[in-house]
């Protein structure tokens, strides 16, 4: 489990200050066995930190005053990983991609995507919220307890379906999805789009500027058969691409 704090929210500008990964062993039905000891560190970044992410986080510039943390110390911390889940996997594995090769290398989850946390009768997918719903608090928004606060989430049974958490999100982390994008869409659709699930990707990255929805293997083509006779009215080449853990929530999506 994993967790970072940042400067700011653009992977590409902003700069990690913090960062946590707590090591755990599990079963294949998901149950928790041991939890190791945690890799922890502060980082001082090349421009000093806003109010605004010093009232988030409560770090300060004086907490990170000549701190480091050594990429290949993190790499080899990470390196027998089988998994590296984060809370909003798709916010931490940019910023840890850039920081440590290593984690390109691997197979990513997601423990706020990738569990029915509402199904299960959640009202939000916070960790804070998650943690209270099951009963329990703690000082959050420091990145090692946000990681133990997961792994706790992630070790207890799931209140209706009595699953342990991490074995659904194994399940759906091992599946593949499949990404169709809706290119050059008519405007005077998009809050159908928006309506079906269908996200906007302006970020002007490798991907196309257009709406696109993440949908299992077994819905592709009726995905497709929706755009072409709803959106596009007629027969279209539409853009697709197999996703799998080694890529989710990655920019190479």
């Amino acid at each position: 489990m994993v967790d970072v704090e940042t400067t700011g929210l653009d992977a590409a500008r902003h700069e990690i200050i913090e960062l946590a990964m707590v090591p755990f062993t599990y079963g294949l039905d998901g149950q928790i066995y041991a939890v190791g000891e945690p890799f922890h560190g502060l980082r001082q970044p090349s421009e000093p930190i806003s109010a605004e992410i010093t009232s988030i986080t409560g770090i300060t510039d004086e907490m990170v005053a000549g701190h480091s943390i050594d990429p290949a110390a993190v790499g080899s911390f990470a390196a027998g990983a089988a998994l590296v889940i984060a809370h909003n996997a798709a916010f931490d594995r940019r910023f840890l991609e850039r920081f440590c090769e290593t984690f390109t290398t691997k197979a990513w989850a997601c423990s706020m995507s990738q569990v029915d946390w509402a199904e299960e009768g959640h009202e939000g997918t916070k960790l804070a919220y998650l943690a209270a719903g099951a009963g329990f608090f703690y000082d959050r928004h420091r990145a090692t307890n946000d990681c133990l606060a997961a792994v706790a989430l992630l070790g207890a049974p799931l209140p209706r379906s009595g699953r342990f958490a991490l074995a659904q999100l194994l399940e759906r982390a091992r599946q593949p999805t499949w990404r169709v994008w809706a290119e050059n869409s008519p405007f005077d659709l998009k809050d159908v789009l928006k309506a079906r699930g269908y996200r906007w990707n302006g970020e002007g990255s490798g991907s196309p500027k257009a709406w696109f929805i993440d949908v299992t293997d077994g819905a592709k083509e009726a995905e497709l058969a929706f755009l072409k006779t709803e959106i596009y009215r007629g027969e279209i080449d539409l853009l697709t691409r197999r996703i799998d853990a080694y890529d989710r929530f990655s920019d190479r999506c």
